[in-house]
């Protein structure tokens, strides 16, 4: 669904409103502390702003992708760690829209759009990360359906999460396209957590392992037909690679303004910092960079609307750019702060924390340029 420029603009300032109302005066806490966002991620159900791209035919808002990635910078401006949270419902909501009966998207998707239930994908293994084809879970088809076993690293949601989309191996000797994708539930048998990993950034958002223990699942679990599980997963982070960017460049943007406001009031040498010609420039270059990594995400988010064939090498320039540009923006605005930067009473050393992750996660910035560099060749050549 496309959302004309002023109901964007209106949800842009519904978000900044929550996000700075509800979820800023929690957010050092909940990375001091390391525990769950409980009051913002409220707040976000509460305003429906936790799930925007689940269709309204099972109570969501049915957002396009430019509005979810308006809806991810204002609430990552404040707190990145509540938006992680909130956008691991769309990975676990773009597996079913991309490939679910209707029957499954209901019956999964309307607990998310409601606020009862809260979604995670399990893409991930211990030696498998960017190599995701390489993945060892296995999914065997018994009488009854499936039984899977294996263990998925780096979770968002691992263990607090209601529902998961996992992806498994049904056919070892078909490679690549033995690869299928299933729902799970919390409550589902010989499936277990590890303890939260002690992350560097993103204290609050749980990250864990998943252990399946032979967990078995009834025939309507598959999500798709059998083989298509890789397919699915790539053509989910295709799209939320820009929810990805929409992150980072709400992180750069809330350092921006920290560091803005920091120089206008903090004297030395008699006079203002924000006086002084090189901080100026610093500061110029802080905004540029933030722009083009928004004007970036935003031309990918169109694509993503659009079904273009290159959104996924858009997501990918969107992604990598932007991600860069958090942590550049980040470590600057601690500069620019001095020893007040370094220091957990201002924001900015938790945003330059949190940025990195944005570097690593849904493809590392190496395996972007992959992506970015294939696209170029393939349409060059064809």
């Amino acid at each position: 669904m496309s959302i004309a420029a002023d109901d964007l603009e209106e949800i842009r300032q519904l978000a900044r409103s929550v996000a700075t109302g509800r979820i800023a005066p929690f957010a050092s806490a909940v990375d001091e502390a390391a525990r769950f966002p409980t009051e913002g991620y409220q707040a976000l159900v509460e305003s429906q702003l936790h799930a925007v791209v689940v269709p309204e035919a099972y109570g969501g808002v049915g957002a396009d992708a430019l509005t979810s990635a308006v809806v991810a910078e204002e609430i990552a401006r404040v707190c990145a760690t509540t938006q992680q949270v909130s956008g691991a419902n769309e990975l676990f909501a773009w597996p079913l829209l991309l490939a679910a009966s209707e029957e499954q998207q209901r019956r999964w998707l309307a607990p998310i759009a409601a606020g009862e239930a809260l979604g995670a994908f399990a893409l991930s293994e211990p030696d498998a990360g960017s190599d995701v084809a390489s993945m060892t879970t296995r999914a065997e088809a018994t009488d009854e359906g499936w039984r899977v076993r294996g263990t998925k690293r780096w979770i968002t949601n691992g263990g607090v999460a209601d529902c998961y989309v996992l992806f498994a191996v049904t056919d070892p000797e078909a490679g690549s396209r033995g690869i299928s994708a299933f729902a799970l539930e919390r409550t589902d048998a010989g499936l277990s957590f590890g303890a939260p990993e002690k992350k560097m950034g993103l204290k609050g958002s749980p990250t864990t392992e998943v252990y399946l223990d032979d967990v078995p699942l009834p025939a309507d679990r598959l999500i798709g037909r059998p083989g298509e599980g890789l397919r699915i997963a790539l053509g989910t982070l295709d799209r939320t690679r820009t929810g990805v960017a929409a992150q980072a460049v709400g992180i750069a943007q809330g350092a921006l303004d920290v560091a803005v406001d920091h120089v206008s009031q903090r004297r030395q040498f008699g006079k203002v910092l924000a006086e002084f010609q090189g901080l100026q420039f610093m500061l110029a270059d802080m905004a540029v960079a933030v722009r083009a990594a928004r004007l970036l995400t935003h031309a990918a988010a169109e694509e993503i609307e659009a079904g273009a064939p290159t959104m996924g090498a858009s997501g990918a320039a969107a992604k990598l750019f932007a991600s860069d540009t958090a942590m550049k923006v980040t470590t600057d605005a601690v500069q620019l702060l001095g020893g007040s930067g370094y220091v957990t009473d201002f924001p900015v050393e938790r945003m330059m924390r949190d940025a990195k992750i944005t570097q690593i996660y849904e493809g590392t910035n190496q395996i972007q340029r992959i992506v970015i560099a294939r696209d170029l060749l393939n349409r060059t050549q064809g």
